[in-house]
């Protein structure tokens, strides 16, 4: 549908005086997507919910649904690789989301470069994220080094003075993402190419995976039953020293 075409349903849908919107707005992806990718995301979507919710401050986070932010216009769209939407509580279905019916917009958004398009992300993503209201936008190439000109990381942030602007690029291992609140960090090569959350002034120690985080509490947990057993296998013995000290007696002269 072309732009008049979206003009004069806005107008009409007006003129009615109803509060219908009778624009089509697509829910599923037609097209097939890098398997990289979706390992990519299906590690890094939960450690970011997991994220906000160990500071306290848990919200929804989503992956690969479209995102509408110009009613009757259903090519004003994106679909973010992962997405942080501020005020909206985890575990909310959400098939697709229409930012004039709620006012949120993502404070963050990730996108990782597919290997069969890799630069569409450079032209037309920031424009795209820039019309959304998103604060912080990073793009992220696991395939950086396939060629001279390409970066592993991007990172556009919502600036007073600047407008939406890109203020990093860089290819080493990890970024701070400002709106998290912690590093993002590349692990890996190749098809064995992920992405981490990272904390510490430099990124240095890894934000566990629910899988680890259970793993070190059982170890945890074991270590402490452990040092319990030697403290009072110590005690018993010390005790048992005792009793056979005053069974003897003193010896007579």
């Amino acid at each position: 549908m072309s732009t008049e075409a979206h003009r004069q349903v806005h107008r009409r849908a007006h003129r009615d005086g109803k509060e219908r919107d009778p624009t089509f707005y697509p829910v599923e992806k037609k097209m097939g997507e890098d398997s990289l990718q979706t390992w990519i995301v299906e590690l890094l979507r939960p450690l970011i919910e997991r994220w906000y919710e160990a500071l306290g401050r848990p919200r929804f986070v989503g992956a690969d649904q479209f995102i509408y932010y110009r009613q009757f216009d259903p090519s004003k769209v994106v679909a973010p690789d992962v997405y942080v939407l501020p005020g909206v509580p985890p575990g909310r279905r959400v098939r697709s989301w229409r930012v004039w019916e709620t006012g949120i917009a993502p404070s963050f958004a990730l996108e990782v470069v597919s290997s069969d398009e890799p630069y569409k992300d450079d032209v037309d993503a920031p424009e795209r994220y820039r019309e959304l209201g998103v604060k912080e936008l990073v793009i992220f190439d696991p395939d950086w080094e396939r060629g001279r000109d390409r970066v592993r990381w991007q990172r556009y942030r919502r600036l007073k003075t600047r407008g939406f602007v890109r203020v990093e690029t860089t290819n080493v291992d990890r970024i701070h993402a400002r709106v998290l609140g912690c590093w993002l960090r590349g692990i890996g090569a190749g098809e064995e190419a992920r992405l981490r959350l990272a904390t510490g002034p430099e990124g240095e120690e890894l934000f566990p995976t629910a899988a680890e985080a259970e793993r070190a509490a059982k170890e945890a947990e074991r270590a402490a039953k452990e040092a319990a057993l030697e403290r009072v296998a110590a005690l018993e013995a010390q005790i048992a020293s005792a009793a056979g000290a005053r069974g003897k007696g003193p010896e007579a002269p």
